[in-house]
């Protein structure tokens, strides 16, 4: 009975690391599109908080798009904010293009980064809106291969996927490793598979009209997850959600453990709180603590310990077909088994509790996802 249960174990979860590689490689061969006939001017919407590292690169990125004619407004909430003088810097050194800096402390609802864009929308001149977190960078065609879909009137939302790339010490790299090897090959497989209805803070691409059909930032004042709240109410208009083969550079800067425990468990957490039956689930996707798990509590004979074994190289063969296929750095791959379990960890500790940390401040998500300043309790 116990080989025949961890059979289906090991069939599982290997067949779960197949797939997502499989889908992953359909999704690089998508390609380049090509920008559409008609390129109407565009606003770039970024909340900015802090000087983090290379956030002047990370900005000046957007400021070099070959495009006709965009906007960009950066936002902060303090007036103190050490981002204003990185923005400001931008600005100088490119007097001729269209900058806005809004500098506005009002506060409608416990997310602050929703209160800081809604906060930018009125200095916005455009009518096709593209929204990006701050340690996005990207490369000069971004706007043109994220706006082309809009030009069907079908398609509510164009969102990207995001490339980790590394900063400096080992809590960076273990956290771009779960972003390439973890997220992303996950993310693909459900859009292939049409569950998880995705939508990413990298990039969020839309027409005003559907911006305000949708009741603006307004509705997303108390969502911890806002984009994802934002992709399912376009999807409730009846209209599609692109994902674009456009892959955004995502700028990883995890100073400490600490750090990099609190950022991914909010994702978890957020994440169990969005789709709590499809986040149990994804269980399957750890493939070598679920292996050795089940190896430790099924396995009667010793040699059924090599079977971890065939995972972990499972896991190695599947990220070095990721990395190629995607035109990732291979460096670090051998840390994944560390990451796999790190990951694991992470897993089983979104079930421990509902408080977060972000941005300095605690907060705790609600099982509709909606968060508030009250501490924890225990579940």
């Amino acid at each position: 009975m116990n080989s025949a249960i961890l059979a289906v174990v090991l069939a599982t979860v290997w067949l779960y690391a197949l797939a997502a590689a499989i889908a992953t490689g359909r999704f690089a061969r998508r390609g380049r599109k090509l920008a559409a006939e008609v390129r109407p001017p565009v606003t770039i919407l970024k909340p900015l908080y802090g000087a983090e590292p290379g956030l002047f690169e990370n900005l000046a990125s957007f400021g070099e798009q070959d495009y006709p004619e965009y906007q960009i407004v950066f936002g902060v909430r303090d007036r103190t904010d050490a981002a204003i003088p990185i923005a400001r810097r931008l600005m100088d050194e490119k007097p001729h293009s269209d900058i806005a800096l809004i500098v506005d402390p009002h506060v409608t609802g416990s997310n602050l980064k929703v209160a800081n864009l809604e906060n930018m929308v009125p200095s916005a001149r455009h009518d096709l809106f593209v929204l990006a977190d701050s340690d996005m960078r990207v490369a000069p065609h971004y706007l043109d291969m994220v706006t082309a879909p809009l030009a069907d009137s079908r398609v509510g939302l164009v969102t990207c996927l995001y490339e980790g790339v590394p900063g400096e010490g080992l809590w960076s790299r273990l956290a771009a490793l779960h972003i390439n090897y973890g997220f992303l090959p996950g993310a693909v497989l459900g859009h292939a598979m049409q569950v998880g209805g995705g939508c990413f803070g990298a990039t969020i691409a839309l027409r005003r009209d559907v911006f305000e059909r949708i009741g603006g930032f307004a509705r997303l004042r108390h969502e911890l997850a806002d984009d994802h709240r934002m992709g399912s109410a376009v999807r409730r208009l009846g209209l599609s959600v692109v994902l674009s083969p456009y892959v955004v550079a995502n700028q990883v800067t995890e100073p400490t453990f600490s750090s990099l425990w609190q950022h991914e468990l909010r994702w978890a957490r957020t994440s169990r709180a969005m789709a709590p039956g499809g986040y149990t689930g994804s269980l399957v996707t750890h493939t070598v603590p679920v292996t050795a798990l089940a190896v430790a509590l099924l396995g009667s004979d010793p040699l059924a310990w090599g079977f971890v074994g065939v995972s972990v190289l499972l896991r190695w063969l599947s990220a070095a077909a990721i990395a190629r296929r995607l035109g990732f750095s291979r460096a670090g791959l051998w840390l994944l088994p560390l990451r796999d379990f790190l990951s694991f960890a992470i897993y089983l500790g979104s079930f421990c509790g509902r408080n977060v940390q972000w941005r300095n401040q605690s907060f705790r998500v609600e099982a509709s996802g909606r968060m508030s300043l009250e501490g924890d309790k225990p579940v």
